[in-house]
């Protein structure tokens, strides 16, 4: 079943009973001045974003949330993704599974990595060669030269030359607090990541343990690993926010609209289509295979 993205930037009250998740729209009054109510199974939840100051949720909807492996999101006065809630346990034997993945190789993570790597800047190269007449020979070049552990930083090349060429737009470069489009580039990403964390949790791992990142600060350094084959697919999500027009200079609640759509965006599979939610489960169970020593190579998506 496809999972349903919920988005909340208005003050709202949200509680649970007989397992729905009732929304009580506090700025949205009926004709008898009342607040509108209206419920949704829990089951049929994946994401929450919570952005409104305003917004109260009841620690019964979090619990029920939480156990249906909802990624709960919260925002700062900025209005971007600042926080994230997962399940501890959403795998009945996540113990074996954390051991294996503890236990896994210098030279298996470095093998995965390079998969990782190769992946990211072929589904790089399919974004440049739709949406530019940039030539994307050298970045397919350098795909096929990414050795283990990509001890010569061909992710960093590869992205050099992909953010030169992506954006005809004057002084871009890709960082964190630079000129849009890196506002909406942020905010794809942020829900991405909560995607990614999300399907490693379920996958019964460990987001906090990366197979290539190494942050003491960064609690999803394996989330922040397995995400990168994906991140193309935020880019042309931005890409057609500015081809239609939009004022990518804030981040309105249309714009907002269009990237809360990632989750269920197209992607193909292991040679099938499928919702990026679905697939990002499928990313996250083979990379348990690989710990685990019954597959070699993770599936990622292609573009």
């Amino acid at each position: 079943m496809i999972k349903k993205t919920f988005f909340f930037g208005n003050p709202t009250y949200l509680s649970l009973k007989d397992k729905q998740l009732v929304i009580k729209k506090l700025d949205d009054l009926d004709i008898n001045g009342k607040p509108k109510i209206v419920t949704r199974p829990i089951e049929d939840i994946g994401v929450i974003v919570l952005e409104n100051k305003q917004i109260t949720i009841t620690l019964g909807a979090i619990d029920a949330l939480i156990q249906n492996n909802c990624a709960i999101i919260t925002c700062d006065s900025k209005c971007m993704p600042n926080g994230l809630m997962l399940p501890l346990e959403s795998n009945n034997i996540q113990s074996e599974r954390f051991r294996e993945q503890i236990n896994a190789s210098i030279p298996l993570k470095k093998q995965l990595w390079q998969q990782t790597i190769r992946q990211k800047i072929l589904n790089q190269a399919a974004i440049l060669e739709k949406y530019t007449d940039t030539t994307a020979k050298c970045m397919r070049v350098w795909a096929n030269d990414v050795k283990s552990g990509d001890s010569d930083n061909l992710e960093g090349r590869a992205a050099a030359y992909y953010w030169k060429n992506l954006f005809k737009i004057k002084d871009f470069t890709r960082q964190q607090e630079g000129i849009p489009p890196n506002n909406l580039l942020n905010y794809g990403y942020a829900i991405l990541r909560a995607i990614i964390a999300r399907a490693l949790v379920s996958s019964g791992l460990l987001p906090t343990l990366g197979i290539h990142h190494h942050n003491k600060y960064n609690a999803y350094c394996l989330a922040d690993d397995i995400m990168e084959p994906y991140r193309p697919y935020v880019d042309e999500v931005v890409i057609n926010i500015i081809k239609e027009g939009f004022d990518i200079n804030n981040l309105s609640l249309e714009i907002k609209s269009r990237l809360l759509t990632i989750p269920v965006l197209d992607v193909v599979i292991n040679d099938k289509r499928s919702p990026l939610m679905i697939a990002a489960t499928q990313t996250t169970a083979s990379l348990y295979k690989c710990f685990s020593g019954e597959l070699r190579k993770i599936n990622y998506p292609e573009m």
